[in-house]
């Protein structure tokens, strides 16, 4: 365990680094070394080799032609990730609403975490029995269908890295437990649009989904409605509701700046 000098050291480091990204990030242009040195109060040493620090894992640039530096690649793209987060949930509120009180039951919005489906909006049904999930709550991504959903869209190495990672744990006499198997309901995910969770991880609940996608053409999110199987069988939702929630995610995916649709 660090303690005493070396963890304030490493504490003062750490702040200092921090400083520097929020002094770039209020001037918004390329700024010299000098110039972060004199306004943070440092010495040149100190700045340049937090700065070397910076570039290396992407959180900084330096222009080879006048030296100067600016934020990197890398801080957009945490950025981005924390605002999509942030506006994905107000964008879909609306539409998870429309989708629960035409349909009478739990509309759920769901993103992918470690693994892991993790619920980070929900309208419940007025229903008296009823499917809910805890938000922020995790769930297995294999047998439901928000999580398949989610698993259908990564890369190759993605589910590979997923699959050798998970143990795909059997629920109840519908999961699917097999990793090829798995891959092929994957598949059939990609070219239907849609996927299900039969009872497959709760007797008597089943689930539809889809994809939301973001403007940079990436599925971050998707959308279900789930409910009591004795209300959403089959039929039903080859007759209506798989279309009704492909519609709501993409109507989703439109109003986030997706334009392939």
């Amino acid at each position: 365990m660090v303690s005493g000098p070396v963890k304030e050291k490493s504490v003062q480091s750490v702040e200092r680094t921090l400083r520097i990204l929020e002094l770039m990030a209020e001037k918004g242009n390329p700024m010299a070394l000098s110039d972060i040195s004199n306004q943070l109060g440092l010495k040149i040493s100190t700045t340049h080799r937090l700065l070397k620090t910076l570039i290396i894992k992407g959180f900084a640039e330096q222009d080879p032609y006048t030296g100067k530096y600016q934020l990197g690649i890398k801080t957009f793209r945490i950025g981005n990730t924390a605002l999509y987060t942030l506006d994905i949930r107000s964008v879909a509120r609306p539409y998870l609403k429309h989708l629960m009180e035409k349909y009478k039951e739990t509309a759920n919005l769901a993103i992918l975490d470690h693994g892991d489906v993790v619920y980070i909006d929900q309208v419940e049904s007025e229903k008296m029995v009823k499917m809910i999930a805890r938000l922020g709550s995790r769930g297995p991504s294999h047998s439901n269908a928000v999580g398949k959903v989610l698993l259908a869209y990564l890369s190759s190495l993605e589910l590979e890295r997923y699959l050798k990672s998970k143990k795909l744990e059997k629920y109840t006499a519908q999961t699917i437990t097999s990793p090829e198997l798995l891959k092929k309901e994957l598949e059939k995910v990609k070219s239907q649009g849609y996927a299900l969770d039969l009872e497959e991880t709760e007797e008597g609940i089943c689930c539809v989904a889809a994809p939301v996608w973001n403007h940079l053409g990436k599925v971050n999110a998707a959308i279900g409605i789930s409910g009591p199987s004795n209300r959403i069988s089959f039929s039903y939702i080859k007759k209506e509701l798989a279309q009704a929630v492909k519609n709501t995610a993409e109507e989703v995916s439109l109003k986030l700046g997706y334009q392939d649709i």
